[in-house]
Order: C-alpha cells, then sequence, then structure tokens
C-alpha cells in the first residue's frame, strides 16, 4: 500500500540527473563569425619622413635595375683617319729632307734617306701602339676601358657616374670627322679619361652624352656638381 503522507510509487522510474545542453555562448560565435578586417591586422613599418619614402622608391628601382640587361652600343678605338696629319706632316719632312741632301755636301742622300726610313719607323710604331693598345666600348650601364697590347687592363666607368663629355678637333681632324672625346667622371680611378683619335667624334660623344641623360632619368638620380 502507499503511504499518504509519502505519495512514493514503488513502480515509478527513479529521476536520472538532468543532462544540462551546452548553451553557444553568443560572445565567441560572434568573434568566431565576424571577419577580420585589414584595418584590425598588425600595421606594417610605413616610411613617415620623406626621406625615408625616397630612400624606399630608390631601393626599389636599383633592385629592378639589377636584372636589366646590358646592351652594347658602341665599339672603337684609334682611328686610322687620325693619322693623316702626321703621314702628311711627315712626307713634307721627307721631301725637304731630300732637297737638303742636294744642297748641303755633308749631309748625302744616304743619310737623308736613313733618318727618313727612321721617322717612318717611329711613326709606324706610335700609330701601331695606339692602334692595337687601346680599345673602347659603351653600352647601356658603363663605358669600358682597355689598354695594353701583351699585357690587358680594363677599366669600367658607370654611364650614371660620368658628369661631362666634350670633344676637341683640329683643322684637319674636321674635315675628316675625327677627334679626341674628354669624359669627366666621379670614378676615382678615372676622374678624367681621354679618347684619341676617335672616327665620327660627334656622333660618339654626343651617344655618350644621351646614354649618360637616360641613365639617370631612369634612376631618377640627379648628380649635383658642387
Amino acid at each position: 500500500m502507499t503511504d499518504p503522507a509519502n505519495p512514493t510509487d514503488e513502480n515509478a522510474t527513479s529521476k536520472t540527473p538532468a543532462q544540462t545542453d551546452s548553451v553557444p555562448d553568443p560572445l565567441s560565435s560572434a568573434a568566431s563569425s565576424t571577419p577580420v578586417s585589414d584595418s584590425d591586422a598588425p600595421a606594417q613599418p610605413r616610411a613617415d619622413t620623406p626621406r625615408e619614402r625616397f630612400m624606399e622608391q630608390i631601393a626599389k628601382k636599383q633592385s629592378l635595375d639589377d636584372h636589366d640587361p646590358e646592351e652594347s652600343l658602341w665599339e672603337g678605338g684609334y682611328s686610322p683617319k687620325a693619322m693623316i696629319g702626321s703621314w702628311i706632316g711627315l712626307s713634307l719632312l721627307s721631301i725637304v729632307l731630300l732637297v737638303a741632301a742636294g744642297f748641303i755636301e755633308q749631309f748625302t742622300f744616304g743619310i737623308a734617306l736613313i733618318v727618313i726610313v727612321v721617322l717612318w719607323i717611329l711613326v709606324g710604331l706610335n700609330y701601331a701602339a695606339k692602334r692595337l693598345g687601346v680599345q673602347y666600348e659603351l653600352t647601356s650601364q658603363r663605358f669600358i676601358h682597355r689598354t695594353g697590347i701583351l699585357t690587358r687592363r680594363t677599366d669600367r666607368i658607370e654611364v650614371i657616374d660620368i658628369s661631362d663629355v666634350s670633344y676637341e678637333q683640329g683643322p684637319i681632324q674636321r674635315m675628316f670627322k675625327v677627334g679626341s672625346i674628354s669624359i669627366i667622371s666621379t670614378d676615382k680611378s678615372d676622374p678624367k679619361l681621354e679618347l684619341v683619335g676617335i672616327n665620327n667624334v660627334g656622333e660618339v660623344a654626343g651617344l655618350i652624352d644621351d646614354i649618360r641623360r637616360a641613365e639617370r632619368r631612369r634612376r631618377s638620380i640627379h648628380i649635383e656638381q658642387n
């Protein structure tokens, strides 16, 4: 029988502990579902001063310049036409020596011929040394200067370091379009370089100057001379 004071049904099933369902945290779910904007990402270091921004741009351009191919634009050396004045002068001197041998008893034709041959040999060796011993090459980035016959020395000047280009011609050289080019640069090894006996000297000097200015514009670097 069931006790009225204790209305407990023996056949009633015993109650199990209540199982609590996990309730999601609205704050955590909102935080996980909300995309992270770019403004919330860690700020990248930026150049604040104009000098830092300028140096950053120069560094980027220089890193790109390292991959630019170098192109050969001109090659040359001492031109045979630069010796025309010497050949003419030596020919006139030879004639004078032969004429003098006919009027001076002590100065015979044999002595005159020996003197003439020696002079022509010396001038010929001078021409060979200039012709074979000096070579120039201009590329889109550098000016290369090679000297020597048995031993070879090669000097390179960055075209961006060239500060001034000028050329000079004599009366006879102007007739044959040859002359000398003077290159002034900030390079310590070759602050001033003289190119002697260059054919088409005006065109070559203009080409060197054009490449120099183009390279400066390309790198956006302007060198001021004090």
